[in-house]
């Protein structure tokens, strides 16, 4: 009889550990994707790891998708941008619910291609219950499309966060308690694509995609992604020691420091500061950001 318990405790146990550790994704990206359309391609590129190749010509573009939804996670992928002319092109990597449109959440960055010489453009964005225009800009103090750069995004009930090469580039704080919509209640799905945007991608459209150059090859590796829906687990716990443990972290001096830089060095655009845009006051949560 105390066998028998033992054993029923131990199976419960393990139980327990199945359903609280949070799913962790790593390794090869082709394990955890789904290729949806186009010709992008699981291939190994020149250091030896799983990459996959997203490709744009002028009869398709491409595109893969998470094959879990995460609802409060971090997420980094490694991502080497088109390089040369890439003018007209846009390189997107979102999380995005699959309810219904008009109450969608979705967390964005957009790569906006340039002509040869020009930097990119790194367009950020959240939709919370159908509500989005929080465009912010950042021009990047790398060149993107020389190697790789880890890009990621941390979204737990307080802040979202976008960081990349571990180094914030914005937070959004959850202030539903200042009427200021949130992406809360939805789990979203992880999206990668490319695609032509000439009509408003690279200076506003003005510059247009030179098809002579195609295809366009967009590489991402090395996919990993921390589902905190349990947040018992201490991938997801508090602690600025741990690389994963955002789930209820407060930002710390060192990220505070972190976006004043990219805020002073890197931004060139806020709506919160666009009086051009909001002639009768920002939005509420311009003032609540602060």
């Amino acid at each position: 009889m105390g066998q028998a318990r033992g054993q029923l405790l131990a199976s419960l146990a393990a139980l327990y550990l199945i359903l609280v550790v949070p799913h962790v994704a790593g390794g090869n990206i082709a394990d955890y994707i789904d290729v949806m359309w186009g010709n992008a391609k699981i291939v190994t590129d020149s250091s030896g790891q799983q990459a996959v190749a997203m490709i744009l010509d002028r009869s398709s573009s491409s595109a893969f998708r998470s094959k879990i939804t995460y609802r409060f996670c971090r997420i980094d992928v490694e991502i080497k941008l088109v390089p040369g002319n890439s003018a007209g092109t846009v390189t997107t990597f979102y999380m995005i619910s699959e309810g219904q449109w008009q109450t969608h959440d979705e967390i964005d960055l957009e790569f906006l291609g340039n002509s040869s010489g020009n930097p990119y453009t790194l367009h950020t964005n959240m939709y919370a219950k159908g509500k989005g225009a929080r465009e912010k800009q950042y021009r990047l103090w790398f060149d993107p499309t020389q190697d790789y750069h880890t890009y990621t995004i941390i979204w737990n009930r307080d802040w979202t966060l976008i960081l990349v090469d571990n180094k914030l580039l914005r937070q959004i704080k959850n202030k539903q308690d200042h009427g200021v919509p949130y992406p809360y209640n939805q789990p979203m799905r992880l999206y990668a694509t490319i695609w032509n945007a000439d009509d408003w991608a690279t200076q506003g459209g003005r510059v247009k995609t030179d098809w002579s150059q195609a295809p366009f090859i967009a590489y991402f590796r090395n996919y990993r992604a921390i589902d905190c829906s349990y947040q018992s687990s201490p991938l997801c716990g508090e602690g600025s020691t741990n690389p994963s443990g955002w789930l209820n972290q407060e930002l710390d001096e060192n990220r505070k420091q972190q976006l004043k830089e990219v805020d002073s060095q890197n931004k060139i655009y806020d709506y919160c500061k666009d009086t051009k845009r909001y002639k009768n006051g920002f939005p509420a949560e311009c003032m609540a950001e602060s």
